[in-house]
């Protein structure tokens, strides 16, 4: 598994991508089990959309990242390996 997932943390970050666009994104966090409300925010955390889409680059990539890496830890890394790949040019985003 640890092959798999540093396969798609390079391809997610190749070509200039920083994250998926913001319909992209939420699809990807619909998709991640177990999700828990605590407190006023969620975890694992929301994807950073709507007015937090102004967050600096480097937030969006780790939190990108963060639920790449829970989606492996939650048994659906295949399913999420695959939306990520599938992913048009224009549905990525790659910075300003």
């Amino acid at each position: 598994m640890e092959e798999k997932l540093k396969s798609l943390l390079e391809y997610v970050q190749s070509d200039g991508h920083i994250c998926s666009m913001p319909p992209e994104w939420n699809a990807l966090w619909e998709m991640l089990p177990d999700k828990q409300r605590i407190g006023n925010s969620w975890e694992p955390a929301p994807p950073l959309i709507l007015a937090a889409w102004d967050s600096p680059i480097l937030f969006k990539i780790i939190r990108f990242r963060e639920h790449i890496e829970y989606a492996a830890n939650y048994g659906i890394f295949d399913q999420v390996d695959e939306y990520l790949r599938s992913l048009k040019p224009v549905q990525w985003f790659y910075g300003d």
